[in-house]
């Protein structure tokens, strides 16, 4: 069971906490299957602990007084204190947890099982999860996005490359779309018109008009399209492109590449820092983690992690 949460906040791998705590950010080092903790302001590493087996993605609580860590292997999810990182809780029997989220209205948990192909909807009153349903995808289900109205969730599959809506109010699949290849990431335009796709196979993000359930335009970005970040600005977004090293700008109004920010060592999740100047970026393949000047576009730190180190997240005045 999880207790009652007001509001929903995803990430992949990397949090910054907020208020009293603004200087402690937490990396999930994927292949070392730990949590890393730093010292924002400083950089320093201030100690690493063990998590789980295979663990992807973060989530924080509304509260802010825990991190989810879902450990894929384990079969569980893992509590974590997010001053001290240390384990308070863990779910288990939560059944290959790659990617996990919650519905807008915080109805619905969503659970992608990449390596069991399929999705596991749980029903949430705000103090339990109930199993719903099971529905098995072709393979390879990955990311997903919610529309605003709270009644679909869509899935990307990187082993069949499609996309696929699941209706949640009837807890069937809808309808599954051909994409490009490898499609990962995936997030919804502010107008709630548009799914972008991250197509990681290729060099270029995918707009699809999911109420028409067919693909409209394609963004040319970077080799490795794969995951988004708003810029919290209601219009642009940010899309890392991991073969070519580089996050591109996304106007979400015009649907146009608008800026690209060179950033080697296979960036990955990306978070922006309350004011705005500063972006903070996992770097999967070299161990590492860079902070971006966002008025320069260049990067000015980068720090050592551990093994693989996936994706990035803070808690900022917008999501507390």
């Amino acid at each position: 069971m999880l207790r009652s949460f007001r509001r929903i906040v995803l990430s992949c791998a990397l949090l910054t906490i907020g208020s009293a705590q603004a200087n402690v950010v937490v990396v999930l080092n994927s292949r070392d299957a730990t949590v890393q903790l730093l010292d924002q302001a400083s950089y320093k590493d201030l100690s690493t602990i063990p998590v789980g087996k295979e663990p992807h993605h973060l989530m924080a609580t509304p509260d802010n007084k825990s991190l989810i860590v879902a450990s894929s292997v384990g079969n569980e999810l893992i509590f974590l204190d997010p001053k001290s990182g240390q384990v308070q809780r863990k779910i288990k029997d939560i059944l290959d947890p790659y990617q996990i989220g919650f519905s807008p209205d915080q109805k619905w948990f969503v659970s992608n099982s990449l390596r069991l192909d399929r999705v596991d909807l749980y029903k949430y009153d705000g103090a339990n999860m109930t199993l719903a349903k099971r529905i098995p995808l072709p393979k390879l289900p990955s990311h997903m996005a919610f529309n605003a109205a709270s009644n679909m969730v869509f899935i990307t599959q990187q082993g069949s490359d499609e996309v696929s809506a699941i209706d949640l109010n009837t807890q069937t699949l809808k309808w599954t779309l051909p994409v490009g290849k490898l499609p990962a990431g995936i997030a919804m335009t502010p107008d709630d018109k548009y799914l972008l796709v991250g197509i990681m196979g290729s060099d270029y993000v995918e707009v699809i008009d999911w109420k028409a359930q067919k693909t409209v335009k394609r963004i040319k970005t970077g080799q490795g399209a794969h995951n988004f970040r708003s810029a919290g600005d209601g219009r642009y977004t940010y899309v890392s492109n991991r073969v070519s090293n580089s996050i591109n700008i996304i106007d979400q109004k015009t649907l146009e590449n608008v800026g690209q920010i060179n950033v080697p060592g296979g960036p990955d999740c990306m978070e922006v820092t309350d004011d705005g100047k500063t972006m903070w970026v996992t770097l999967r393949w070299i161990k590492k983690v860079a902070v971006i000047d966002l008025k320069t576009r260049k990067v000015i730190k980068t720090i050592p992690v551990g093994r693989s180190p996936h994706g990035v997240f803070f808690f900022n005045s917008a999501q507390r």
